[in-house]
């Protein structure tokens, strides 16, 4: 009889300690998914925060704080990353973008590493940074991928292949000018000044207000000697200019020749 009542007892305290462990489990269970959301709700504000003017402080604040309540993921890492990037603080930026790629990060942190790779100069890391991004055919950035590829290439003076990327860059987004631009820079610096001239005097035809466009073809024409040409480009470009700043360049450059 005694044995039966202990018996029991213990049963009724084996189950106060499982519906114990159980309501503890599902209150953890409750509060980790409130940390979800709300790590979600904080990498959303560092990303909004991230595309404003003046708001970076800001940014690295909900990042941060949603890094805080979920750590490791790649993401966020990588938002990270990109905020030291335009802190101007490449070592950081270089610790998160790793980081990002040890917590299995995908084709886009291993095509912003190759961005910063190149403006590192550290040329053939960010070729191989960039072929991985394009190992995955899903990864929807494909140009940008392509241009980071033809930048490396560029780089270690692999002017063909650099080539080829940048027309695989423009096949991916045909109405974007940039890989024009990035193919007419590569003449230049193949020494291929009469290429460049017409790539760029056909892409400023259509663009005869993109400032990017008039400084590569300004540049060409100095070499060429051009400068009757350079003139009515500058003064051309400082009539039609809606911006106040591009005006004031116009001006100096044409005040310099």
């Amino acid at each position: 009889m005694m044995r039966t009542t202990v018996q029991k007892g213990l049963m009724t305290a084996l189950l106060c300690i499982i519906a114990m462990a159980a309501a503890g489990c599902a209150g953890n269970q409750k509060q980790e998914q409130h940390n979800d959301k709300l790590a979600d709700t904080h990498y959303k504000l560092g990303l909004d925060a991230l595309s404003k003017e003046g708001m970076l402080p800001k940014a690295f604040e909900e990042l941060m704080k949603s890094d805080k309540l979920r750590p490791n993921r790649p993401e966020v890492l990588d938002a990270l990353a990109y905020a030291w990037l335009l802190r101007g603080d490449m070592k950081n930026s270089e610790v998160y973008y790793r980081k990002a790629l040890k917590n299995r990060a995908g084709s886009a942190t291993k095509n912003n590493y190759a961005n910063l790779l190149n403006r590192l100069e550290r040329f053939p890391e960010a070729e191989i940074m960039a072929r991985s991004a394009l190992d995955d055919p899903r990864y929807p950035n494909q140009d940008l991928a392509f241009i980071n590829l033809g930048d490396a290439l560029l780089g270690q003076m692999k002017t063909a292949e650099a080539m080829r990327a940048y027309q695989q860059a423009q096949v991916f987004s045909p109405g974007n000018t940039l890989p024009e631009i990035k193919m007419a820079n590569a003449y230049v610096v193949d020494n291929r000044l009469h290429e460049a001239r017409l790539l760029y005097q056909a892409i400023y035809s259509r663009n005869s207000n993109n400032r990017t466009v008039v400084e590569g073809l300004l540049s060409v024409l100095k070499k060429q000697g051009a400068t009757a040409h350079a003139r009515h480009l500058l003064d051309e470009f400082q009539q039609n200019a809606t911006s106040v700043l591009d005006k004031a360049w116009a001006m100096r450059e044409l005040e310099q020749l």
